[in-house]
């Protein structure tokens, strides 16, 4: 099983909606199971997933205090990816959680402001030892700024080829529990997501073999459920970030 962190120190980079549209080409593209975990306080990514009809990926409840013990339990059960959502700011979790990963990625926006807060994410990204991805977001096409935003990250990390153009459609998408692919799967922004994973799957798959998480007892209880219609995420405390 291998675990995907999505993370940015700068608000408003795209994390939510990258983390549900890669989640969801994931499970499209291999078929396998995939999970979601939502670690920002916020809970976007949640109210997203309760929205959604289909179940898969599936959403795990985890805690920050139990995050071994979560993942553990999403091995046990078969599952081949985990994506976990980030909060917006570097804290003892966004620390938790990359330690955890095997691979971080780091949308950032072409503006100074999100090139300039992109320098903390990839700190700690580096002292944690794990490969990074940027993913260039919300771009205008054609526009010089784009193209100086992927040079200059390239100075501090890998950037993926793919660029995620901004469109109204990825925000419209994910009002109703979708994705750019459930809503047009012929368009623009379908086919730059179908690309970012490509690209992003065949990373993951050289990354070196890790060691087997601690065995854990399944438990069911670790997954959000649909009978109340509500998901019963557990958010981190204040006082455990």
């Amino acid at each position: 099983m291998r675990v995907i962190a999505v993370s940015s120190q700068k608000g408003g980079s795209g994390k939510t909606t990258i983390t549900g549209h890669l989640a969801v080409e994931a499970a499209r593209q291999s078929g396998e199971p995939v999970a979601l975990i939502d670690t920002d306080p916020q809970g976007s990514l949640s109210d997203w997933w309760n929205a959604r009809e289909s179940d898969d990926p599936a959403f795990a409840q985890a805690t920050m205090a139990t995050l071994d013990t979560d993942l553990s339990i999403l091995r046990d059960q078969g599952f081949r990816l985990v994506f976990i959502d980030t909060p917006p700011a570097i804290t003892r979790s966004i620390q938790t959680v990359v330690q955890k990963s095997d691979l971080v990625i780091i949308p950032t926006r072409p503006s100074p402001h999100d090139l300039r807060a992109a320098g903390k994410t990839v700190d700690l990204v580096e002292r944690a030892g794990k490969p990074l991805v940027f993913v260039v977001n919300g771009a205008t096409a054609r526009a010089r700024l784009t193209g100086e935003a992927a040079i200059a990250l390239s100075q501090h990390g890998t950037v993926a080829p793919t660029i995620l153009h901004n469109r109204q459609d990825f925000a419209a998408s994910m009002i109703d529990g979708r994705t750019v692919m459930e809503a047009n799967s012929s368009g623009r922004s379908a086919g730059e997501v179908t690309t970012l994973w490509q690209y992003l799957d065949a990373r993951i798959k050289r990354l070196p073999v890790k060691s087997q998480f601690k065995s854990a007892q399944i438990q069911r209880s670790a997954f959000g459920n649909r009978q109340t219609g509500n998901i019963q995420t557990h958010h981190i405390a204040a006082g455990a970030q």
